[in-house]
């Protein structure tokens, strides 16, 4: 391989900021702080969405579609069950 053409791949700090999670894993990405963790200095960079926080991986996104679902089952059940009541 080539000498520095290749960005430096390192051990990376990720925190998630909705659940301030942590975890380490490598990454080639540029950060600016750096955080002590384990009596280890490594680089932080800070996720908006990680799996721990995203709907989909939470199973909230999967109540609201059955929510909708429902809602919109319901609305349609009224329309019908009223005028089947009124020819009655």
């Amino acid at each position: 391989m080539k000498e520095g053409i290749h960005p430096d791949y390192r051990e990376v700090v990720f925190v998630d900021l909705q659940t301030g999670t942590k975890f380490i894993t490598r990454s080639t990405v540029n950060t600016r702080e750096n955080i002590e963790l384990d009596g280890k200095t490594y680089p932080l960079f800070k996720c908006d969405v990680t799996s721990e926080s995203h709907p989909f991986y939470t199973g909230a996104q999967t109540r609201i579609v059955e929510t909708g679902r429902v809602e919109k089952f319901r609305a349609r059940f009224a329309r019908t069950a009223g005028t089947l009541k009124k020819s009655s």
